[in-house]
């Protein structure tokens, strides 16, 4: 009983990591970069802050200028400025808004290396229930509710980089 117990056991182990299964917090760069690089378009942009928070986090080495020494080693993320979009999802008897659905548009390129460029854009969705009597604390709500869009963009893109283990993105 414990031979086709373990039997079993090996079986499945080798069933999940043949389909390609692997632990989401398992966030490396792809074999043969050895540093990333963050630049957007704008300075100091929100999306660029999140990201390189969460490189961090993730342990991931990021270098502040990409030379030509390490060119050929490295991952450039180029974030576009991102789009906020507010979708109107109900209204209060009054005609006033009553609920938004925020969507954050993400779009970046990433050059690995010296020459493959790959485009790339995603959206984050939120519904976000607006209350014109507490407009302060609806909008530190909202700021909240953004800074938490951005940080699951951020995640996103390093999920996507991760995945990935040549230069096809």
């Amino acid at each position: 009983m414990t031979v086709v117990r373990l039997l079993v056991i090996v079986s499945f182990i080798i069933l999940i990591v043949a389909c390609g299964f692997k632990l989401r917090g398992d966030h490396r760069l792809p074999a043969g970069y050895d540093v990333l690089h963050v630049e957007a378009m704008q300075n100091h942009a929100p999306l660029q802050r999140a990201l390189v928070q969460r490189l961090d986090i993730y342990n991931i080495k990021l270098v502040e200028r990409r030379d030509n020494a390490n060119l050929a080693s490295s991952i450039l993320i180029s974030l576009a400025p991102e789009k906020l979009e507010r979708r109107l999802l109900s209204v209060f008897s009054t005609g006033q808004v009553a609920e938004y659905e925020l969507i954050l548009g993400v779009p970046y390129t990433v050059r690995f290396g010296a020459n493959d460029v790959m485009d790339a854009y995603f959206e984050v969705v939120r519904d976000y229930q607006d209350d014109p009597d507490q407009v302060l604390a609806k909008s530190k709500e909202l700021e909240l509710v953004l800074s938490e869009m951005r940080r699951e963009a951020a995640d996103r893109i390093i999920r996507r980089l991760a995945s990935q283990s040549s230069a096809v993105y």
